[in-house]
């Protein structure tokens, strides 16, 4: 009689091995294409290292002219900038999310969720746009004046509103950066709330828990893991944003604690000045060193909320 076909002789078999290589290899190539990326930021800014040394990071010295350059100010503008956007945007984006899935009626909350799906979509360059012509002007001709006339001399605080009012600055560019990425957390938090169990909800209504306390002890302690993927989502587009940026923020390479003076973003100043950095240059590899620093920026955001992780899971 003729032997049976083996289990590693079956077409599934090689099927299966087929398609573990495949998958092996897709991951393998994202990994590779990370290890490229931080190969070439490294590699490119490696003389702007060697040249400058550990200055190169706290200065705040950008001049092409006499060849001096520093990154300490766009790196103060990126991370000023996110911490405003991220302040304003988890909020609106906790409470938008919350209302969709537990207050809305239905047919409403799906209207809603498709539009906030929508604005996601919006390239980047519509909301610098829109900041330009609306919100710069609205800044510069109410918000600034009012807030210097009713705080610019009380103590701690008359620091963050003084200066001219042109409009541009870190909290406009916060604002436009808070519109873009709020649709993100608030698609995330919303898929996170919808996917939790109705039981845990109900259960804690019939022991006569209010919806605040629904919220604060069932909700959020549940769905803890993915409201903060959210969070590192939005801060991963708001640290790498340009164009809308660059609109709206005054593009000056300086330091300072005023919220509404001109101040610039790594992925800016690199968007504005790579065009006109000639290959080899000292110009071209410090900018090339600012996009390194950008990516480490990004793994340290990675990490820190790697690590709220495990303490939730310790």
């Amino acid at each position: 009689m003729p032997s049976l076909p083996t289990a590693k002789q079956t077409p599934f078999w090689r099927g299966d091995r087929l398609f573990r290589l495949l998958v092996g290899a897709c991951a393998l190539l994202v990994l590779l294409s990370l290890g490229g990326l931080v190969l070439t930021m490294a590699l490119g800014g490696a003389h702007a290292f060697r040249v400058f040394g550990p200055e190169f990071v706290v200065s705040n010295i950008w001049n092409p002219v006499a060849d001096q350059y520093g990154a300490l100010a766009p790196v103060f503008g990126t991370l000023a900038s996110t911490l405003i956007a991220v302040l304003i945007a988890v909020p609106l984006a906790f409470g938008a999310a919350f209302w969709l899935t537990a207050i809305a009626p239905p047919m409403v909350a799906e209207i809603v969720g498709t539009a906030v799906q929508l604005l996601a979509a919006v390239p980047s360059i519509i909301f610098g746009m829109w900041g330009f012509f609306i919100i710069v002007p609205f800044m510069a001709q109410h918000v600034q004046p009012f807030l210097r006339h009713n705080f610019g001399h009380t103590p701690g605080v008359r620091w963050l509103v003084h200066g001219a009012p042109f409009g541009y600055g870190l909290l406009t560019g916060g604002l436009v950066l808070a519109v873009m990425i709020t649709p993100f957390i608030t698609a995330v938090m919303r898929d996170v709330f919808r996917v939790m169990p109705t039981m845990l909800r109900e259960s804690a209504y019939g022991l006569g828990a209010t919806r605040w306390e629904v919220m604060r002890q069932v909700v959020v302690p549940w769905a803890r893991a993915g409201m903060i993927g959210g969070v590192v989502l939005g801060m991963g587009r708001a640290l790498g944003e340009t164009m809308a940026v660059t609109f709206v923020i005054g593009n000056a390479n300086t330091i300072g604690w005023s919220l509404f003076a001109p101040r610039n973003t790594v992925a800016s100043l690199v968007a504005l000045e790579f065009p006109e950095s000639p290959a080899g240059s000292l110009k071209l590899s410090s900018l090339l060193a600012l996009g390194f620093i950008l990516m480490l920026l990004s793994f340290a955001t990675l990490a820190v909320a790697r690590w709220l992780l495990r303490e939730k899971h310790s």
